[in-house]
């Protein structure tokens, strides 16, 4: 689940509207980037209120449109440090500014020089191997695991405090060592007689191409580690045997990282030159980066980047806002429209690239830095206020997370909690289940870092466009509709009581509830219940610690569950509103089609009253009622969520600020009396326009990403 915003919120039907995050930059203009001692358009993790790429229903997924939220253009839009050999304001005869869309994959502005990286692959032998040579390629391989490993452990530790990106890097090591790679290299090896390097990249090839395919955008971005992975093997054949990767280097990470990455790169002698040591504010073009290559800008004046593939749900994304460098993914032509040594502005706010600005645009961006850095240091700086209304009434504010570095970032973007814990991600692309320990390292990895508050842990929701080969799942005609989720967990009891005892430990070291999925009758809680009574009971037996108590809750996303619910409220220990899928599944419209996003609007009276059904069943029964779909982050949503009763929400971690800040200018009283009218509307569109005339003045700031606006 992905956070969005309605199409109001931005003041045009379908436009994404994405604050940005609290910036450190140039006390001239705050959030401004472009410095070379400033780190720029800092902000925890992806803004304040930032949005995804895969946001709510309805809105935009592919690029900022124009007059969406962030007119606040450049942190470090500072002209006076200009990089040398900039082109400035001093543009060449026929230059001219083109402005490029593509993703907000990290929040803030940039200007600096363009250096481009050419989008060449590793090279790689593609030779045949005798019998006898097989053994000697195989060891060849593990070789090349080891220094990759090495490697990442370097650049980890030389990250210092940046936890949460050591973390992203520690799931690198872990895809290293996964034995599914291991396996299908050694097919490559013994069955194809292909050298080592040609197996690692055919193997990493064919993985790749399984994540590709599906449609869950998130789950789709793997496909792009996964060559990352296979990239980094590649280089590790090539390193001195006598040599270290550890010992090699002891510069800064971020010099040999990007040594590294240009194989072959197309630009000015005196750029090539000074590439490893940059001397003024740079912005790097490329095809694509890894998050050990995002990593490697910390000790550079690499102010932002740009690149031609990746959403704001890839890897690098996550390492860009970790380390708050802005970034736009998802320009699809970049390499082709700019060359090293152009003036570029990113806007990691609305997803655009300013290619060559004129000295009109150039002013515009350092004005919109200044406006936008006051109210982005406001939010920063409030992150870790308690969530409650203008009179008082507290309310939660959780974080949906998928990746132990995601629920780090949550904790620092002053989250309540981790209200969706997202657990497939252990189980794709896998010839064998994760183990039980491999599982509750994990667990307890994040329960460690949220505690004392709570870790909602949901049972992996798989199946669907989710194939993992763990699970031999038969086709569909309908995936979406087959056997996924709870469904599937019960069909394998071995593989899902694992997956219980994990948790049942995990519980030891924090406050753990555990959710369930895609339920739709009272027997599916029942049979996960008695699971989960006999996981605890096995745990126990082994002399192992865990909870005595441990909450069991089910995710309201079925509309027969929405139906029952009064019923699930009697048995469950709590509920969580899916609206995702709730919308998706009541009004019949696939939340992944483009072309019917426009009809699945959270608006939509019909899912108002399904929410508010929810909400009062869980008052009556005294069961906590949360909401962890994209609607809980969208500022008007919010509100209208908080008269309808709501009082815990889950959302993106960065859009944890704005919420914050929302709810703090608004009374219960004035959210239940715009609740009650639009609760009497027949249309989305009704309730949008209804929300939007009594919120939207009152939230122009947060709406517009300009502070001194209201």
């Amino acid at each position: 689940m992905t956070s969005g915003r309605s199409a109001l919120s931005a003041g045009a039907p379908g436009d994404h509207a994405v604050p940005a995050d609290a910036a450190r930059g140039d006390p001239g203009a705050p959030g401004a980037r472009g410095d070379p001692g400033a780190s720029g358009a800092r902000g925890d993790p992806g803004a304040p209120g930032a949005r995804s790429d895969s946001g709510a229903p309805g809105a935009r997924s592919d690029s900022m449109p124009p007059g969406a939220r962030g007119d606040s253009m450049p942190p470090g839009a500072r002209g006076d440090s200009m990089p040398p050999g900039a082109r400035g304001d001093s543009m060449p005869p026929g230059a001219r500014t083109e402005t490029l869309r593509g993703i907000s994959g990290s929040p803030g502005v940039a200007i600096g020089a363009a250096v481009v990286i050419g989008g060449h692959r590793t090279d790689h032998p593609r030779r045949r191997v005798s019998s006898s040579e097989i053994g000697a390629e195989l060891e060849r391989f593990e070789t090349a695991v080891e220094r990759a490993q090495d490697e990442l452990r370097d650049m980890a530790k030389r990250l210092g405090d940046h936890r949460a990106e050591a973390s992203i890097l520690e799931a690198y090591l872990l895809m290293l060592g996964d034995e599914a790679l291991a396996d299908a290299v050694r097919r490559q090896v013994l069955e194809e007689r292909r050298c080592a390097e040609w197996a690692v990249a055919t193997a990493c090839e064919a993985i790749a191409g399984r994540f590709a395919a599906l449609d869950d955008p998130y789950l789709r971005e793997r496909s792009h580690d996964v060559m990352f992975v296979g990239e980094r093997l590649l280089r590790a054949f090539t390193l001195p045997p006598q040599e270290p990767p550890s010992s090699r280097d002891t510069g800064p990470l971020s010099t040999r990282s990007l040594i590294e990455l240009q194989n072959s790169i197309a630009m000015p002698a005196t750029f090539g030159a000074a590439l490893p040591r940059f001397s003024g504010p740079t912005i790097l073009i490329a095809h694509d980066l890894s998050p050990a290559d995002t990593a490697a800008m910390v000790d550079e004046p690499v102010v932002g980047f740009v690149t031609e593939v990746g959403t704001r749900t890839s890897h690098t994304s996550i390492m860009a806002r970790a380390l708050e460098i802005p970034a736009v993914v998802g320009v699809s032509d970049v390499l082709q429209r700019v060359i090293t040594g152009d003036v570029v502005v990113i806007d990691g706010l609305r997803g655009t690239v300013i290619v060559r600005p004129g000295p009109v645009e150039l002013a515009e961006a350092r004005a919109r830095a200044e406006r936008y850095g006051a109210l982005a240091k406001e939010l920063s700086e409030s992150r870790h206020r308690a969530a409650e209304s203008k009179d008082g009434v507290k309310v939660s504010l959780r974080a949906n997370v998928e990746l132990p570095a995601e629920a780090i970032l949550a904790r620092d973007q002053g989250a309540d909690g981790i209200g969706l814990y997202r657990t497939e991600f252990l189980y794709i692309d896998r010839t064998s289940p994760p183990s039980e320990d491999q599982q509750f390292e994990i667990f307890r990895a994040v329960v460690e870092a949220l505690r004392p508050k709570p870790v909602t842990l949901r049972t992996f929701d798989i199946g669907g466009d989710k194939f993992v080969s763990t699970f031999q799942v038969p086709p569909e005609m309908n995936p979406m509709l087959g056997l996924r989720a709870v469904r599937l967990a019960l069909s394998r009891p071995d593989v899902f009581l694992e997956h219980l005892r994990a948790m049942v430990r995990a519980s030891a070291f924090g406050d753990v509830r555990i959710m369930i999925p895609m339920v739709a009758g009272l027997g599916e809680l029942r049979q996960v219940r008695e699971l989960l009574r006999r996981a605890q009971e096995q745990v126990r037996a082994r002399g192992q610690p865990c909870a005595d108590e441990i909450p069991l809750g089910v995710m309201i996303e079925v509309p027969a569950a929405a139906i029952m619910v009064d019923h699930f409220a009697r048995e469950a220990a709590f509920l969580s509103l899916g609206t995702n899928d709730l919308i998706q599944y009541a009004l019949a419209v696939d939340r992944t089609s483009r072309s019917l996003a426009y009809l699945a609007s959270p608006f939509d009276p019909s899912i108002l009253r399904l929410i508010t059904k929810v909400i009062r069943a869980g008052q009556e029964y005294g069961r906590p009622v949360s909401l962890c779909g994209a609607m809980a982050s969208d500022p008007l949503a919010a509100l209208l969520l908080l008269g309808l009763g709501l009082r815990d929400f889950s959302m993106e971690a960065a859009a944890i600020p704005e919420i914050k800040e929302t709810l703090r200018r608004v009374t219960v009283a004035e959210a239940e009396a715009v609740a009650a009218e639009a609760l009497a509307c027949t249309t989305a569109e009704e309730v949008e326009c209804c929300v939007a005339a009594a919120f939207a003045p009152g939230l122009y700031d947060l709406l517009t990403g300009e502070r001194d606006a209201r």
